[in-house]
C-alpha cells in the first residue's frame, strides 16, 4: 500500500509541479523569473494577470477558441456516434474494412497532412474561416471517437435492441431514445477529449487562419514574443489563464470520463 501511495504521489507531482511553476511564473518579473524560475516570486506582480484580463484581445481569443472547440465537439460527437452505432449494430458488407479505415487515422498526426489539408481547404474556399480549422480537427478526431463509441455501444444489452424491434422501433428510434440516453458517460468522454484537443491545437489555426481577430488562444502567445526578446512572465500568465477552462471542464466531468473509458474498454 505504501508503494501505491508513493507512486501516486510521484505521478501527481509530475503533473502538478509544471502547472504550479507556470502559475507562479506569471506573478514574477522577467528578471526574477530568470534568476528564480521555480521558487516563489520575490515580489508578487499581480499586474501581469490583470493586464491580460483587462484587455479585450484576451477575451476575443478566448471566445474564438470556445467557438472552434464547441463546433469541433458537436460535429465529432454527432458524426462519430452515428457511425459507431452503425458499425456496432448494423451488419453490412465492408463494415470491418470501414472500421479499420477509421482506425488507420490514429497512426497519422495532423502535421503529416498539413500540405494536402491546406490545398483542400483552399480549394473549398475555407481558408481564414472557423470551418477551415474545425473540419480537419473533426476528421482527425473521428478515429478515436468512433473506437470509444463502438466499444460502448456493443456493450448495450442485446435484449433492449430485440425488445425495441418487437415494439416496432427502427434503428433510428433505438439510437435516439435508447442508446444515447444510456451513453452519457461515453458522450462526456468523447466530448472532453475533442474539446481539449481542439483547445490546445496550435498548428491547424496557424496554417488556416490569417486574420488576427479570428486567432484562438494558442496563437495569442505570439503577442508577447518580439523580434529580440520575449516577455516570458506574461506568456506564463497568459497560459495559466487559458488552461483554466479545460481544467475546470475536466474536473466537472471527471466521473463521466472515467465511467466512459472503463465501460468502453471492457469489450473490443
Amino acid at each position: 500500500m505504501l508503494y501505491l501511495y508513493g507512486s501516486l504521489f510521484i505521478v501527481a507531482a509530475i503533473v502538478l509541479v509544471p502547472l504550479l511553476t507556470t502559475a507562479l511564473g506569471g506573478f514574477k518579473t522577467l528578471g526574477d523569473l530568470r534568476v528564480n524560475p521555480f521558487g516563489l516570486p520575490g515580489e508578487w506582480q499581480w499586474s501581469n494577470y490583470w493586464d491580460i484580463l483587462s484587455g479585450a484581445r484576451y477575451w476575443q481569443m478566448l471566445g474564438n477558441s470556445l467557438l472552434i472547440a464547441s463546433m469541433t465537439v458537436v460535429l465529432t460527437v454527432a458524426v462519430a456516434a452515428m457511425a459507431a452505432f452503425a458499425l456496432a449494430h448494423v451488419r453490412f458488407f465492408g463494415s470491418a474494412f470501414l472500421m479499420n479505415y477509421f482506425l488507420v487515422g490514429l497512426m497519422f498526426p495532423i502535421a503529416t497532412a498539413i500540405l494536402p489539408l491546406f490545398i483542400r481547404i483552399r480549394d473549398l474556399g475555407l481558408l481564414d474561416t472557423y470551418l477551415g480549422v474545425v473540419l480537419p480537427q473533426v476528421a482527425f478526431g473521428l478515429g478515436m471517437a468512433i473506437l470509444l463509441f463502438r466499444n460502448f455501444f456493443r456493450n448495450v444489452p442485446k435484449e433492449l435492441f430485440e425488445a425495441a424491434l418487437v415494439d416496432g422501433s427502427g434503428y433510428i428510434r433505438f439510437f435516439w431514445f435508447v442508446t444515447l440516453p444510456l451513453s452519457r458517460p461515453i458522450l462526456a468522454t468523447v466530448a472532453i477529449v475533442a474539446f481539449v484537443n481542439s483547445w490546445n491545437n496550435y498548428i491547424m489555426p496557424l496554417i488556416m487562419l490569417n486574420s488576427q481577430d479570428k486567432y484562438p488562444w494558442p496563437l495569442g502567445i505570439m503577442i508577447y514574443q518580439g523580434e529580440f526578446s520575449t516577455d516570458w512572465q506574461l506568456v506564463l500568465a497568459f497560459i495559466t489563464l487559458t488552461i483554466l477552462p479545460t481544467v475546470i471542464v475536466f474536473f466537472a466531468a471527471q466521473k463521466h470520463i472515467v465511467a466512459g473509458l472503463t465501460a468502453g474498454a471492457v469489450k473490443g
